[in-house]
């Protein structure tokens, strides 16, 4: 089997890992605490930390015993960059439709 680089786009894609993005958005939290927040076994949210960390979404914060994870904006950045170029366009394609309706009411 080919060992592939984890993709932000394949680790965004899963729903849990979403909820857990957002989750540390905010704040940097525990394994323990992350996982308290989802209906699944702790070693299923510890794998998907682990892809998230893989991917350098999260990034790890010792603190004393403890492991914090929390947001890597600098990559999150990259996922709004490769996003922005469809938003622009579909402003465009919605400001064009605003005008042909305007227009069509006037009539």
């Amino acid at each position: 089997m080919m060992n592939l680089r984890r993709d932000v786009f394949q680790a965004i894609a899963d729903p849990t890992r979403r909820a857990i993005l957002l989750l540390v958005a905010t704040q940097a939290m525990t394994a323990g605490v992350i996982a308290s927040n989802f209906d699944t076994a702790r070693p299923t949210v510890s794998k998907h930390l682990q892809i998230l960390t893989e991917c350098e979404l999260l990034k790890q914060e010792q603190n004393g015993r403890e492991i914090y994870y929390h947001i890597n904006a600098e990559k999150m950045k990259d996922v709004a960059d490769f996003i922005e170029p469809f938003r622009a366009m579909w402003e465009d394609r919605f400001n064009k439709l605003e005008t042909i309706m305007k227009n069509y009411k006037g009539k």
